[in-house]
């Protein structure tokens, strides 16, 4: 087959309201996230220095910071963000948010 297709809702929490898809989608070089946070919400921090691979984080609905470096970049819906594999970063939500991450081989 030629497509894989999931609802990231059928798809067990991995910590809370972070929905992996990598498997559910079959994907060999990619990993998405789809996060559905509460308000106040905040991630870890974290980088992708060992495996190598970027990531995109595209804001749906609601709003967040992303703290890349130490440096605080507010995020509306539709904003993109790519984050180098070595740079570290971490999420926070300000109110009830939707976000979709996809990571990948630099």
């Amino acid at each position: 087959m030629s497509y894989t297709k999931a609802n990231y809702e059928d798809v067990e929490p991995r910590a809370p309201g972070m929905h992996f898809l990598r498997e559910a989608l079959d994907c060999e070089n990619q990993g998405v996230t789809v996060i559905d946070a509460d308000a106040d919400w905040t991630g870890m921090e974290h980088d992708h220095a060992d495996q190598d691979h970027e990531e995109v984080y595209v804001l749906v609905e609601g709003a967040g910071t992303l703290t890349v470096e130490g440096e605080d970049i507010a995020l509306d819906p539709g904003d993109a963000v790519r984050v180098a594999p070595t740079a570290s970063r971490v999420l926070t939500f300000h109110e009830s948010s939707t976000m979709v991450a996809v990571g990948a081989p630099a």
